[in-house]
């Protein structure tokens, strides 16, 4: 799977609280959850983020609170791929468990800039900074793991392969 967008970019430590406030929990709707995606570190994220864009941020992405709707809220806002040096392991698995695709890769992190144009061929790991021209290899998801992110999450993962 081949990803594309431009960079949304932030720093160490964006929290789930920052990512999809509390304040907003209360709904299970992916629309409603998008719209609210990023508000309080990013108040323009919603009206500026299209499909297809990419996160990319620095150590601990996703720490925080343990709360799927997390990841749900950054995908439904149209994300296809999250880079970061690190990321809290929460919000790794929660991630993987709802198909957002994420990537760690520090040297992509330090010459990734907000607004780049970036391309991930998420198989290989290849990261490209379409602006710069620079390229960049992550450690791809073993086959196994890719495949419940490209089916959609581990829900429609475990629904396909129960239909064969």
């Amino acid at each position: 799977m081949k990803v594309q967008g431009r960079v949304f970019k932030y720093g160490n430590d964006v929290d789930t609280d920052v990512i999809i406030p509390a304040r907003y929990l209360n709904t299970t709707s992916e629309a409603e959850l998008a719209s609210h995606c990023m508000e309080d570190i990013d108040k323009d994220f919603v009206k500026k983020v299209q499909k297809g864009d990419i996160i990319v941020a620095e150590d601990n992405f996703g720490c925080g609170s343990s709360r799927e709707h997390a990841p749900i809220a950054i995908k439904a806002s149209g994300v296809s791929l999250v880079i970061a040096n690190s990321f809290a392991r929460i919000f790794y698995r929660n991630a993987i468990n709802i198909g957002l695709p994420i990537l760690e890769c520090p040297e992509a992190v330090k010459n990734i800039a907000a607004g780049d144009v970036v391309s991930c061929d998420l198989a290989a790991g290849v990261i490209v900074n379409e602006t710069t021209g620079k390229s960049f290899t992550a450690e791809p998801f073993p086959p196994f793991i890719q495949a419940i992110i490209d089916d959609g999450g581990l829900m429609k993962h475990i629904q396909k392969n129960l239909n064969k």
